[in-house]
């Protein structure tokens, strides 16, 4: 990226690179954009140029950017009490936490707040541990959970590798995934039988008296936005009914409108036992997670103490953006929004480009939740870029992306299509558009076999 030649946004810059220490990164190589300002589905660096944003920034934005009541929402709550400790009632968590549970399957009754969904899978954790009286967890390998020392033993993905410094109790299996199915499956029924025989299997050689929880998220997001096939979910609940297992579903990329439903898991007809919850409940203007229990997990914790907490556990302005996020989306009609943009527009229009672009292997998705995994050849499927990794091609094709004013979500081989749940139509076209003419550069990087002349 250019170097920002306003002044403000050139100090900035500077002092960015000289104090700040970013996540995930080498400090040396970062290059970042100076951001400064949104509004809806756009922002606009220091300079003034602006960008479509199609990341939702780590996928949070649901209600897109500076949404009007829920600024003032927060500006009113600051006024009236910035924070208190949370043992107090405050008239904003307690909305909040009533409004989350009108929206979560029956029998969720109960909210436990923290300050992010890493955070929120350490509890959820936590009370399926202290509830069973177990200490293993199971989970899948293409799967991500957060960074804090249980959430990351959990998570699938490479990120778990430099960070194991200590067990957790933690257990991975293959989850459903017939695009790169482990299980040789050639439709969605063979890949459910087969991942749920799998799953049966593991937790039986594991031992189902050591096991106290499975952790799914509903649909995977930062590993591959992944639905799973149609009796998937159903299935891990039988046998987490069968074997005394607590279901755990994350939902802090899923939740909140971003498949088109409340919650993903709405789309499968399951109640899981716990839901893990974050980004996009206040479309993270203040930061905010949580846990939503069903009613026979927090009874466990009627005459028991749970030993665990937070400082800023339900924090007032955090609530308050809840509080308005949830409302506005209800009186906008934001979740159905996600789902028809998805269904009109997303997946024709995504579907349209793999036809084009001998680059992309797949598109799959549902609501304002879309990947493109791409790939250097159709007929093996080998990845763009490797596994854990980064190549040029996907370089490139973000780079070209951005010069047209498209920002998007990547991750090792795949683009993630993933907007505010508030787009229009057409915003959802222009994007669509531009990524039509950035995936040129990855499609130069695809063998195609040339074809045999014969006589």
């Amino acid at each position: 990226m250019p170097i920002p030649s306003d002044p403000a946004g050139l100090t900035t810059y500077e002092l960015d690179r000289a104090h700040v220490f970013h996540s995930w990164s080498a400090q040396k190589h970062l290059d970042p954009i100076v951001i400064a300002g949104a509004e809806g589905s756009y922002l606009w660096d220091a300079d003034g140029t602006r960008y479509l944003d199609f990341s939702s920034q780590l996928v949070y934005t649901n209600i897109g950017h500076q949404h009007p009541r829920v600024v003032e929402a927060i500006k009113r709550q600051a006024d009236v009490l910035c924070t208190i400790a949370p043992a107090h009632a405050n008239d904003q968590r307690s909305l909040a936490a009533k409004l989350i549970a009108d929206v979560a399957p029956e029998g969720m009754n109960k909210v436990f707040f923290t300050n992010g969904g890493a955070e929120a899978i350490e509890n959820a954790v936590r009370m399926a541990r202290l509830h069973t009286g177990r200490t293993k967890v199971m989970s899948a390998y293409r799967s991500y959970h957060g960074a804090t020392a249980t959430a990351i033993q959990v998570t699938g993905d490479p990120r778990r590798w430099p960070n194991e410094f200590a067990p957790a109790g933690t257990v991975h299996f293959f989850g459903p995934f017939l695009y790169r199915s482990v299980f040789q499956a050639t439709t969605e029924q063979e890949e459910c039988d087969r991942a749920l025989a799998h799953l049966e299997q593991t937790i039986l050689f594991e031992g189902p008296s050591t096991i106290a929880a499975i952790v799914l998220e509903t649909v995977p997001g930062t590993s591959g936005i992944m639905p799973p096939p149609p009796g998937y979910l159903a299935g891990v609940r039988a046998l987490c009914d069968r074997f005394g297992i607590v279901m755990i579903c994350d939902e802090v990329m899923s939740g909140f409108g971003r498949t088109g439903a409340w919650f993903a898991i709405d789309h499968y007809g399951v109640t899981p036992d716990l839901i893990t919850f974050a980004k996009g409940v206040n479309s993270g203007y203040v930061p905010m997670g949580g846990v939503v229990l069903r009613d026979e997990i927090a009874a466990t914790f009627d005459d028991r103490a749970y030993p665990g907490g937070l400082t800023y556990s339900g924090h007032p302005l955090a609530a308050a953006a809840a509080v308005e996020t949830i409302r506005a989306m209800h009186d906008e009609d934001v979740v159905a929004n996600a789902a028809r943009v998805g269904a009109e527009v997303f997946g024709p229009g995504l579907r349209e480009l793999a036809e084009r672009h001998p680059s992309i292997g797949d598109v799959r998705g549902l609501g304002v939740f879309w990947a493109l995994d791409l790939v250097a050849d159709r007929e093996t499927k080998e990845p763009l870029a490797p596994y854990g990794g980064a190549s040029p091609a996907v370089a490139g094709i973000l780079a070209a992306a951005r010069e047209a004013g498209l920002l998007l979500f990547n991750q090792y081989h795949r683009i993630h299509v993933v907007p505010p749940c508030t787009i229009t139509d057409d915003e959802a076209r222009e994007g669509i558009a531009i990524l039509d003419e950035a995936l040129a550069v990855a499609d130069a990087a695809v063998r195609i076999e040339e074809p045999v002349l014969v006589g």
